[in-house]
C-alpha cells in the first residue's frame, strides 16, 4: 500500500511541470479579451458585447484577460457540432482570469459569447419577457437564456424582452425572426444570429422541413 501511494505521488509530481507551463504566460503579451483577434466583437451596446469566437484546428489564441460576467453558446467544438449548449461564468467579475484557448481539431471551435459589464440584478424574477411561458434554461444575475424548439411551419406567439437579446439558431434549418413592423430576418444555418433591442417584439417561425432549435439569450441590465 505504501509503495502504491508513493507511485501515485510521483505520478502527480510528474504532471506539475506540464500544468505549470500550460498556464505560465511570463514573457508573453497578454491582451484583454476584447482585443484578442479570435474573440471578434460582432455587436456592442453599452455594457453588453457579443463576441464570435472562432479558433481553427491546430490554432491557439493569445493569452487574454477576462473581467466580466459571460454566457457561452457553444456552436461547435473541435470534435464537431455542439448544438448551442449554454453555460456561463460570473466568477470573472470578482477575480479576473487569464488563459489561452487551443483547438486540437479536427473541426472549427466556435462559441458565441455574451459579455455583460453591468452590475447584475439579484432579483432573478425581475424583467421576465412576455410571450414565453417556459422557464429559462439558464439564468443568473447577468443573463437569461431560453431554448425553443419549433416543428416545421410552427410559429411562436409574439415575445417581448425588456433586455437586449440575441436569437441564435443552434441546429440546422431555417428560421424567420419577424418584427411587428413587418421586417423579417432569416437565419439559415447553425450559428446564425440576430440582435433584438429592448422592448422590440418579435416572433419565430420554422421555415424549413425539419424541427429546428434556437436559443434566445438576454443580457440583464
Amino acid at each position: 500500500m505504501r509503495n502504491l501511494a508513493l507511485i501515485l505521488i510521483l505520478a502527480l509530481l510528474a504532471l506539475l511541470p506540464s500544468l505549470s507551463i500550460a498556464q505560465d504566460f511570463r514573457d508573453m503579451k497578454i491582451v484583454h479579451v476584447l482585443q484578442e483577434p479570435r474573440h471578434r466583437t460582432v455587436h456592442h451596446e453599452g455594457d453588453v458585447y457579443l463576441l464570435d469566437v472562432q479558433i481553427n484546428p491546430g490554432d491557439t489564441s493569445f493569452p487574454h484577460l477576462h473581467d466580466s460576467a459571460m454566457m457561452f453558446t457553444f456552436i461547435s467544438s473541435g470534435q464537431g457540432p455542439a448544438y448551442g449548449r449554454v453555460s456561463g461564468e460570473s466568477g470573472y467579475v470578482e477575480r479576473n482570469f487569464t488563459h489561452a484557448v487551443s483547438n486540437a481539431g479536427p473541426n472549427l471551435l466556435r462559441i458565441l459569447v455574451m459579455s455583460n459589464y453591468g452590475p447584475g440584478l439579484s432579483d432573478l424574477s425581475s424583467g421576465r419577457p412576455t410571450g414565453i411561458s417556459a422557464e429559462p434554461s439558464y439564468e443568473n444575475e447577468w443573463f437569461r437564456s431560453y431554448r425553443i424548439s419549433l416543428q416545421t411551419g410552427e410559429e411562436t406567439v409574439s415575445q417581448t424582452h425588456v433586455n437586449p437579446t440575441v436569437v441564435i439558431q443552434v441546429t440546422e434549418g431555417k428560421v424567420h425572426v419577424s418584427r411587428t413592423d413587418g421586417i423579417t430576418e432569416e437565419l439559415a444555418a447553425m450559428g446564425d444570429w440576430t440582435w433584438r433591442d429592448p422592448e422590440s417584439a418579435f416572433t419565430l417561425k420554422n421555415m424549413g422541413r425539419t424541427e429546428v432549435e434556437v436559443v434566445v439569450n438576454e443580457a440583464r441590465l
